[in-house]
Order: structure tokens, then C-alpha cells, then sequence
């Protein structure tokens, strides 16, 4: 019997059958692997969760095909529980608990065919939970493995004729374990597997089959002292015919269970005493993970997964046809179907030292302030989502404003698809169902071409699953925005929703609508190009604002945005980088606006501006077609220190979705397409400067460009007055200016420039950024604009 308090999950492993030599599927694509496969069809059975059946926590696929599945495990087997006699109210117990798995098996369609005594776990109450009852599921009937599933002394006459997929089989394997139980003997264990599946056809010509094993047994006697109706009860479990046996369900409806009903429930085990084992096995897992739990390891200790040289395996002989010719195969790679329980002393181990009240955090409540693990988010992202101490302590709150609060300081990877749900403010309500995901379109061809090249490096996503689940979410999405188009890279972007929410479809969904709503507004229109071209010239102007220089360096050789970046911002980077990236990439963009991607650009071309400034045009062009490895934690810094700092009249486009209309002293729609490509530095509104002015005036340097008459008229305050007239732009250095120790003045602070002529403005802050002056802006609207604020800001002479 395994121990609670040592284990509560354990671990089987497996071979997934191998494709012949180097087969390709119908589309010229190499065949997917079994294992991977079997990985995509897992993710459904973590998602049951029921009273009689073991959960499945996680599905790990290893070299050469091997498959390890982990899943809830405790107590002992029925198989040992039955050597000793039971009484007839316990063999009830079990048979209605046993049922009531089914029944829930039955209605998520799926058939267990692999039921069997050692199956069947009982905890010291005789509460029943089934294990392993996925194994059939997860290889597709059998499909992907090389062995037969299943117990034949437990199969009906119909599994050894080929008949598969029909829950009365299951029905039939119930009705053989309970009569083992009642008759207290096991079925033909001496005979071969030949001469078993032999008997078992042979009851098809019997009028009574339970009579007859009984008779076969030597067991009449024990047979026809059982009542009526628990003999009747077993011979409908065994009828020939399956249209003859009973569902789960009409089994749960029979009078013998409604006498006792009480006593055949489950009873409510003890909580235990180590507050750990109480919380979600699923945490657990996770957090025996992080501990140093490695499942690999510990089967390697019980000697289920053996190395062998590899020299041993190369074969002698490989045919034209792939066909090889060679050593047989090892026995390593033989069916062992061993069960390993995976202990939790370690894990129990390193949390000892938590306080209790740490497992019940009163996150929402004044009177406990929630301190635990404080000073921990000094320490690196990757150690953070390593250490077991720190996960433990990220506690999540249920209110939008404390949601985003945690989530500015990291998100938990276990909790990471619900907090982006939240953060994009996705309720669902049931209308993925709706949407019509089958009827084919003209986009259907694009899709199919696309999925097989998305991300599939990730064993999830490259999946038949995965692969359905993701024609599903873009087919919905096109049918839900008839306004759009499918353009390429949609389904990249679609992709880290869906590994988040596998189980989800409608969560990922709804996040995806949500998140391109947010952030591409109109970039799926079929003529996308006004939107893209405002976009890219926005960039141009920023990378302007914070890298001047390297600006300048770009406009010099024509390396323009329309040569790399749309690929980076029509998928939001999904494209350019791996999914481990882009999760963390996307964390701090889920809590910035629609400008915030236009910061992360900057700073990658931050992070390559030392080889960029050294490139010329086609040096260029090769980096950016081979992009080199980005650290994403400082790119994720950098571009929230851009973020923060930049007035957000700055990054103003017109095609966003707004939470509120713009006033008379925001940056308004009459800037064209045209004035935004000819202008290198961006404009900043009348409301950001002025709010600067009050709140913030060490932070910005106000250039008045105005002739001094005007200037002495009225000015802003702290504004430095360099008339435009006077100048000559010849030489490209601020001592032209004339303005003592100019340059330690325009150092880490946002330069504005003032005028009542806008080409002035827009020439003069050129020649600002020529001569490497970063965060250099225009006044919307000029000067004019400044009289009708009030309270008043300006200094009247």
C-alpha cells in the first residue's frame, strides 16, 4: 500500500510505435511522431477531475519514442485488497463506485478497455479510484503503441473479434472483476493467453456465462447462495450481446444500490495533518518539479529506463524502402508495465520552514499584510521561475487592480493563461460555441499551408491535436470578424494563447480577440497598408526619440522599418522568437497600451545597435533575415523604462481603439500620412506638456524657437528662447546655438520644441536629432495652441 504521506502520484512509461524509415504524410511533411501524438491527446484527460478516477497531471516524452505518464496514485490495488475474502456490502461498495467512474468516462465519450484489478486503487475507506484508465485514449485506440491494451482475461468476446470504442466492453470487464470478488477466486490463472481468449469465445454458445465460470471454478455453491438480484445484476454485466449489458448509468439505477445508497457513497477521507498535501495535486506536482523532482530519474532508479551504447543499435543493413536489417531490438524497449510512486519527502522537505499561515494568504485583507517572500523579486526572472520558495509565495489576488499590481512584478508560468485573460479582460460567455469553425472558406488553404510551420519545434503545438485546435481558433476568428482577412502570421500569434489554454478553447479564443483588438486595431483589414505605414513611421519617430544616432545611421544607408519590422508587429513578435521568449515578452505587454510594442522594437535594434552602426545596407539585410539571439529580460527592462518615461501623446496613432475621445489639446486626426513620413521627430500634446509643467518640470527642457520679440511678449516658464531666424545648419553641432553649457542642460530630459511656424519646429528638431540630442520633440499645434489652456500657463511681459 502506498503511503499518503510519501506519495500521491507515480509514474508509468512506454514506447510509442515508430514510423518506418523516413514516411511523409499526404501534404510531403514528415509523419509526426507517435509519442508526440499521444502528448497532444493527454491534454484532455488532465482536465478530468472526479472523485473515482486518478488525475493525470502530466504526459512527458523522453528518447526514441518513450512516453511517461504521471498521475495520481494511493492506496493499494483491488488485487491485493482481494486476497483476503470480502463481504458482500464491500464487493457492492466497490462495484457501484467503480460505476460511477465509468458513468463520468461515459459521458466525456471516452472508453477505458484497459480495466482490471490492479487497476483499481482503494484508500483505507474503500473509496474506489480508477488508474491508467486513459491509456486506451491516449494512443488512439491502441494505434500508437506496439503492444495489445488491455487484460485479456477481462475483454468481452467482441474485443478479440476487433470491436473497440463501446463502453458495454468496459461494462463486461466490471462484471468479470466483481465476479472474481463474490466467487473469491481468480479466473483461469494457470491457463495461457491462447487457451484464455479460447474460454472466453467459447461463452458465446453459453445460455449463462457467471454460471458457468462458477461451475468452471468450483464455485456453484458460493454462486447460488448470492441473492437473486446481485446474480442477475452480474449475468447482465456478462450477456453475449453488448446490447444486452446495461450502461453505467441503468447499473447506478438498480434497486440492489438504492437500499444502502448512503453506505456506497464516497466517504470523506481525513485532511491530512501536513497542510501541503491538502492544497491541488496539480500545484504539487508542480511544485515537487521545482524541488529537483525528476520522474526520468527516479525510473531510471527502478530500472525501467536502461542505456545502452548506442554503438549496438546501428543497423547492418538499411534497404532502399527504409527497411533495416540488424541487432534485435533491445529489451529495454519491451512493455514494462511497472508502476513507480514518486515520493514527496524531498518536496516536504524544502517546505517545512513556511509558515501555515502562507497557505491561506489573506491577500484582500488590511489586518495581514501579505509580506511573504519579500526582497525575492530583486532576484533574475529565470531563478525567480525556478525557485520553489518564491512560486509558492506568488498567491494571486481576484481583483483587476491587484491582478495587474502582482503581474507588473512577474506572473506565476502555473497561473500565466488565466492572469493574460484577466489582464485583457476576457469573461467568458459561451459564444465560441457558436461560431461556425467547419463550414470550409477560401481561407482554409492558406491555414493548412501555415499550422505545420508554426511553432513546431513545441511538442504541444505540433501535434494532430494541437494542429485541429489551431485551424479551429483561426477558422472562428475569420468567421467572427467579416471585416478582416487571414493574413500570414495570424497564426502565430494565435499560437502561445492556445499552448496556454490547451484545455480552453474558448479562454484562448476570446484572449486572442481580445489582445489583437487591443494591439493591431485594423491590421487585418484587406487593404492594411495605411495602418501598417502609420504604424512603421511612428516607429521611426521613436527610435528617433530614444536612439538618435542610430536613427540617423538607418535613414543614411535606406534601411527603412518596411524592410524588417512588419513581420515584427503584425504578429507582436510571435514570429521572431521562440514561444519561451515571447511569454515573457508578452507578460509586460499585457500591462502596456497599443504603443507599448512599439518600445519593445526599439529595444531590440538597441541590443544590435553596436553591429548595426558598424552594417551597411546589405550587412543589414542579413542580420534581420537570421535575427541574433535577444536576451528578452533586458529587452523587456529596456522597453519598460522607454515606456514609462515617454510622454504617451508621443506614441499617438489614429488607428487604436480609444477608451475615451480626444480634446482640442490632444494630438488630433488632421496630421497626414504624409506629414508623419516627412517629420522625424513625433509630436507631443498640448495636455503632456503642460501636465509636465506642473507636475514634472525637471524632467523636460523647453526650446522656443520664436524671434525674441515674441518671445519676450509671453513664453512658457523655464523656456530657453533660440530664435529660428538667426540660425545657419551647416554645421551639424549644438555650438551653433549659442546657448551656454547647452549640452548638460538637454542631458536626460524630454527637449520640446516651440514655435508659431510648424516647419521651423519640424526643421529645427531634425537638426536637434543630427546632432545625437535623444528624446527630442514637437509641440502640437505650435505655440498658438498654449493661450486657450487655462488655468493659464504662460508668462505675459
Amino acid at each position: 500500500m502506498v503511503n499518503r504521506q510519501e506519495s500521491l502520484f507515480a509514474a508509468v512509461t512506454f514506447f510509442a510505435k515508430t514510423h518506418p524509415g523516413e514516411v511523409c504524410g499526404s501534404n510531403g511533411l514528415p509523419l509526426t511522431p507517435n509519442s508526440i501524438a499521444i502528448l497532444g491527446r493527454s491534454q484532455r484527460l488532465k482536465e478530468i477531475k472526479h472523485p473515482n478516477l486518478c488525475q493525470y497531471l502530466d504526459v512527458i516524452r523522453g528518447k526514441h519514442e518513450r512516453t511517461i505518464v504521471v498521475s495520481e496514485y494511493g492506496g493499494c490495488t483491488l488485487q491485493d485488497k482481494a486476497k483476503e475474502p470480502l463481504g458482500t456490502n464491500e464487493v457492492l461498495h466497490i462495484f457501484y463506485q467503480i460505476s460511477l467512474a465509468l458513468n463520468q468516462l461515459y459521458q466525456l465519450k471516452i472508453v477505458v478497455h484497459n480495466l482490471e484489478p490492479r487497476h483499481i486503487l482503494l484508500d483505507s475507506w474503500n473509496n474506489v479510484k480508477l488508474f491508467n484508465y486513459g491509456l486506451y485514449y491516449l494512443t488512439s485506440g491502441g494505434d500508437y503503441v506496439p503492444f495489445p491494451i488491455g487484460n485479456i482475461k477481462y475483454m468481452p468476446p467482441e474485443r478479440l473479434m476487433g470491436s473497440k470504442n463501446n463502453i458495454k466492453s468496459d461494462v463486461w470487464s466490471l462484471g468479470v472483476i466483481i465476479a472474481e470478488l463474490l466467487l473469491q477466486c481468480i479466473f483461469w490463472p494457470n491457463l495461457k493467453i491462447s487457451n484464455i481468449s479460447r474460454k472466453i469465445l467459447s461463452f458465446c454458445q453459453a445460455p449463462n456465462v457467471f454460471e458457468k465460470i462458477a461451475r468452471e471454478h468450483n464455485r456453484l455453491e458460493l454462486y447460488k447462495n448470492l441473492s437473486e438480484d446481485l446474480r442477475c445484476m452480474i449475468e447482465s454485466c456478462l450477456a453475449i450481446k453488448p446490447t444486452e449489458r446495461p450502461l453505467p448509468s441503468a447499473l447506478l439505477q438498480l434497486p440492489l444500490f438504492k437500499e444502502n445508497l448512503n453506505s456506497y457513497q464516497i466517504a470523506p477521507n481525513e485532511k491530512s495533518s501536513v497542510l501541503l498535501l491538502r492544497m491541488p495535486l496539480e500545484q504539487i506536482y508542480y511544485w515537487w518539479q521545482l524541488a529537483g523532482g525528476d520522474v526520468q530519474a527516479d525510473l531510471k532508479k527502478e530500472g525501467l529506463i536502461r542505456s545502452e551504447a548506442p554503438i549496438l543499435s546501428i543497423p547492418q543493413v538499411v534497404c532502399l524502402n527504409g527497411n533495416i536489417v540488424g541487432p534485435k531490438r533491445s529489451q529495454s524497449y519491451l512493455m514494462d508495465d511497472r508502476v513507480v510512486p514518486l515520493k514527496l519527502q524531498n518536496l516536504i522537505e524544502r517546505l517545512k520552514g513556511i509558515p501555515a499561515t502562507a497557505y491561506y494568504p489573506l491577500i484582500h485583507c488590511p489586518k495581514f499584510p501579505y509580506i511573504f517572500g519579500v526582497g525575492m523579486d530583486q532576484l533574475p526572472l529565470v531563478i525567480r521561475e525556478k525557485d520553489i520558495e518564491y512560486q509558492f509565495y506568488r498567491g494571486y489576488p481576484y481583483t483587476a487592480e491587484l491582478i495587474r499590481n502582482e503581474a507588473a512584478v512577474d506572473i506565476p508560468p502555473l497561473l500565466r493563461g488565466p492572469i493574460w485573460s484577466c489582464l485583457l479582460d476576457v469573461i467568458p460567455n459561451g459564444s465560441y460555441k457558436k461560431i461556425d469553425k467547419f463550414t470550409p472558406t477560401s481561407t482554409d488553404r492558406q491555414i493548412e499551408v501555415d499550422i505545420p510551420r508554426c511553432h513546431q519545434y513545441d511538442e504541444l503545438l505540433s501535434s494532430p491535436e494541437g494542429h485541429r485546435k489551431l485551424k479551429r481558433l483561426l477558422k472562428a476568428w475569420v468567421t467572427a470578424h467579416p471585416q478582416y482577412v487571414y493574413w500570414q502570421g495570424l497564426d502565430s500569434l494565435t499560437a502561445p494563447f492556445l499552448y496556454l489554454n490547451f484545455n480552453n478553447e474558448e479562454l484562448a479564443f476570446l484572449s486572442v480577440f481580445k489582445f489583437i483588438a487591443r494591439y493591431l486595431q485594423w491590421f487585418f483589414l484587406k487593404d492594411n497598408s495605411a495602418v501598417i505605414k502609420e504604424y512603421l513611421c511612428k516607429f521611426k519617430q521613436l527610435t528617433a526619440f530614444h536612439e538618435p544616432v542610430l536613427a540617423q545611421h538607418l535613414v543614411s544607408i535606406c534601411f527603412i522599418p518596411e524592410l524588417f519590422a512588419i513581420p515584427w508587429f503584425l504578429t507582436m513578435f510571435s514570429h521572431v522568437f521562440p514561444l519561451h521568449k515571447i511569454l515573457h515578452l508578452w507578460d509586460k505587454l499585457m500591462l502596456g497600451d497599443s504603443s507599448y510594442p512599439l518600445f519593445i522594437g526599439i529595444a531590440i535594434l538597441k541590443q544590435l545597435k553596436s553591429t548595426l552602426l558598424a552594417s551597411g545596407f546589405n550587412e543589414c539585410i542579413l542580420l534581420f533575415s537570421d535575427l541574433p539571439d535577444i536576451v528578452m529580460e533586458n529587452c523587456v527592462i529596456e522597453s519598460q523604462k522607454m515606456y514609462e518615461i515617454t510622454p504617451k501623446s508621443i506614441a499617438h496613432r489614429f488607428y487604436v481603439n480609444r477608451d475615451h475621445e480626444l480634446g482640442p489639446f490632444d494630438i488630433t486626426s488632421d496630421i497626414t500620412l504624409a506629414d508623419l513620413q516627412e517629420e522625424m521627430c513625433p509630436h507631443i500634446s498640448a495636455n503632456d506638456l503642460t501636465y509636465m509643467l506642473r507636475n514634472t518640470p525637471e524632467k523636460m527642457l523647453i526650446l522656443d524657437i520664436r524671434n525674441i520679440s515674441d518671445f519676450n511678449r509671453v513664453h512658457l516658464p523655464h523656456s530657453i528662447n533660440i530664435p529660428y531666424v538667426s540660425l545657419q545648419f551647416g554645421d551639424k553641432s549644438l555650438e551653433i546655438l549659442n546657448v551656454p553649457q547647452l549640452q548638460e542642460k538637454l542631458q536626460r530630459k524630454i527637449i520640446i520644441c516651440i514655435s508659431n511656424v510648424h516647419e521651423n519646429a519640424v526643421k529645427f528638431s531634425k537638426f536637434l536629432v543630427e546632432c545625437g540630442v535623444p528624446q527630442v520633440c514637437v509641440l502640437h499645434k505650435g505655440f498658438n495652441i498654449l493661450h486657450c489652456i487655462e488655468p493659464n500657463i504662460l508668462i505675459s511681459n
